[in-house]
């Protein structure tokens, strides 16, 4: 017989763009005979959510159980329930006429956010255009009936993730456990009734489900005990970046009342084993970097030498079967870079496999999916995204490189040119020097409209101690060349890495402020140093001088470790301070405050010059 397999997204991922795991494995599995169907559970059960028959079961319930939190959205019910269908049309495909009505002051209701909005007359919101400004408004619509929803009906309902919490350093599956003994809640339901549908479409084999983040883990595995029970002939196997993450000394057998099979790293090579041995083409012992169990025992089955599917020999990622249509255009937050990540329809593909760079300290540079770096060719690149073109009519690629390497991009944007392959294109960099002015006027001109790095912690002495490769001069001058070109540039910002002392992060933050005032960058995210067991720092605290506290490992996921920094700064102090100034030079203000202002405590004076930034770009 042949392997019928579904290849599943768990909600809750991005809702504007599909997550191209299922793709992939879609693409790949095809190409070996084997028939696979993907199925992007996320969007699917969000579109049943936001609609005027669920939402007007959600105040019912909130009715039976007595629960009117929220007040202003409770007490305005009856247009929620009206005009959630327009709201959603108009997210789906933003359209002027409808973007009038939502601007219109008296259309929506006007629930906490959106009164908060009323009152914030900042300049960005000013900016906007009429498409631009429904859409902001039309996000606060949908997010006041998500805190509806979470405040009153089911507290792990979130827009990108589900029951997060609960994977989140979950060092022991109890907890898990126990939350998947509870009745289902409303939105459970509604997935538990999707999957069921899609069930019986079709006679499948196998069951596959990608849990990309620890938001997707609980949805996971809830379907899982769902067809456990009412379909136990049926397969489950388990793989994405949480598994390959968190799950590498996996030794609680309890996980395997939910699923058959959890795999590791790339699945095309443990699911292509998989489908062979439930073909009964293969002994089970032929399984690769696949974990069962046996005899209430967690097995590693890994059968050597693995069989390798180098990234230049893949397939184009298959998108056929995903709904397009219902993918949806978020506005929540003014950060322009952050607006790609919701906002418009994005095909994903990979350049290259892995970092080409693979040494940055606080990266988990151990793990394959970094540390284990294949390219291919720009001509194998530029096939494949004619191919999805032609599958998804979008013409907006995010390449979801961990950094692509200059030498690929180079190459692609030739390809692109010559052949006259019109695409919008924006990918993860290193801020290396080999971006020259030159190289970035070519990419500009092949449809790249932003890049995103890491700066880390705009210190040198601490970019050497990380390894980035990088020092501030260099990443001044690659920036302003990709920003002279209209190219967008986001920087990831760092604090708090171990013994970054007080000095050096208010020495940071004037760097970050002359790199918004001179326009080398537009955007930027500062996030607070986490210590993880697969990076160099995880593996050898000691020489980074910090100490493990924790968690203490029991049987299940780890990855987030606790750890203290007993010669840095008192790290989380700094952290809102850091985001409010990094707030106003994101809207081109602020910049001069002196940054002890931005702080409620007292903090050291910049031992930096004010043209730093400028000095740099003029050698």
């Amino acid at each position: 017989m042949a392997i019928n397999a579904l290849l599943v997204t768990p909600p809750f991922t991005q809702l504007n763009t599909a997550y191209p795991a299922t793709a992939y494995i879609k693409g790949f599995l095809e190409s070996k005979n084997v028939k696979a169907t993907q199925m992007d559970l996320s969007i699917e059960l969000f579109t049943a959510v936001f609609n005027k028959e669920f939402i007007d079961a959600i105040f019912k319930q909130a009715d039976l159980l007595g629960n009117k939190d929220l007040p202003l959205v409770y007490n305005q019910k009856e247009d929620y329930i009206d005009k959630v269908d327009s709201v959603m049309d108009y997210l789906r495909a933003q359209e002027v006429t409808a973007a009038y009505q939502i601007v219109h002051k008296d259309y929506l209701p006007h629930g906490h956010r959106r009164i908060l909005l009323d009152k914030d007359l900042t300049t960005e919101f000013g900016k906007l255009g009429i498409l631009d400004k429904a859409k902001h408004i039309a996000t606060l619509f949908i997010e006041e009936l998500g805190d509806f929803i979470n405040t009153n009906i089911d507290e792990f309902f979130s827009f990108t993730r589900y029951a997060e919490q609960l994977a989140r350093t979950a060092s022991s599956f109890d907890t898990l456990d126990d939350y998947l003994t509870y009745e289902t809640t409303l939105i459970e339901d509604e997935m538990l009734y999707l999957l069921e549908a899609q069930l019986q479409e079709d006679t499948y084999d196998l069951i596959c489900f990608t849990v990309p983040f620890p938001g997707n883990l609980f949805s996971a595995l809830r379907c899982g005990q769902f067809i456990k029970q009412k379909y136990p002939h049926l397969k489950i196997a388990m793989g994405g970046g949480y598994c390959n993450t968190e799950l590498r000394r996996l030794s609680d057998p309890r996980i395997f009342n939910f699923v058959d099979f959890i795999t590791l790293d790339d699945g095309e090579g443990p699911l292509l084993k998989i489908t062979e041995f439930l073909d009964g083409k293969i002994a089970e012992t032929m399984l690769e970097r696949t974990y069962l169990c046996k005899d209430n025992t967690v097995v590693y089955m890994n059968h050597l030498p693995n069989t390798i599917f180098h990234h230049k020999n893949l397939p184009a990622p298959s998108y056929i079967g995903l709904p397009t249509d219902k993918y949806l255009s978020f506005l929540d937050v003014m950060n322009p870079m952050h607006r790609m990540w919701s906002d418009g329809k994005w095909n994903k593909l990979t350049i290259s496999h892995g970092c080409y760079w693979k040494q940055c300290s606080f990266c988990d540079v151990t793990l394959d999916y970094i540390g284990n770096y294949q390219n291919t060719t720009a001509t194998d690149l530029v096939n494949k995204i004619e191919k999805i073109m032609s599958e998804t009519g979008i013409t907006g690629f995010h390449f979801v490189d961990e950094a692509a390497p200059p030498k690929m991009l180079r190459a692609l944007a030739n390809a692109l040119i010559e052949r006259k392959v019109y695409i919008t294109w924006w990918t993860n960099i290193r801020f290396e020097k080999t971006f020259t002015s030159e190289l970035c006027a070519l990419l500009s001109k092949s449809g790249c409209i932003a890049v995103t790095g890491g700066l880390e912690v705009a210190s040198d002495r601490l970019l050497a101690k990380m390894k980035k490769g990088v020092d501030i001069a260099q990443v001044a001058r690659v920036t302003k060349a990709f920003s002279n070109e209209n190219i967008m540039v986001h920087a990831y910002l760092m604090f708090g890495f171990p013994t970054e002392t007080e000095q050096e992060t208010i020495d940071s933050l004037e760097v970050v402020r002359q790199l918004f005032q001179t326009n080398c960058i537009q955007s930027a995210f500062w996030h607070q140093f986490a210590c993880t067991s697969h990076s160099p720092v995880g593996k050898d605290p000691d020489a980074f001088q910090i100490k493990i506290t924790g968690p203490e490992f029991q049987g299940f996921a780890e990855n987030d470790l606790y750890h203290e920094d007993p010669t840095g700064a008192e790290h989380h102090l700094y952290s809102q301070g850091l985001n409010t100034a990094l707030n106003n030079y994101l809207n081109y203000k602020g910049f001069d405050i002196p940054l002890q202002k931005y702080f409620d405590f007292k903090v050291p004076q910049i031992t930096l010059k004010s043209n730093l930034v400028e000095d740099f770009l003029e050698v």
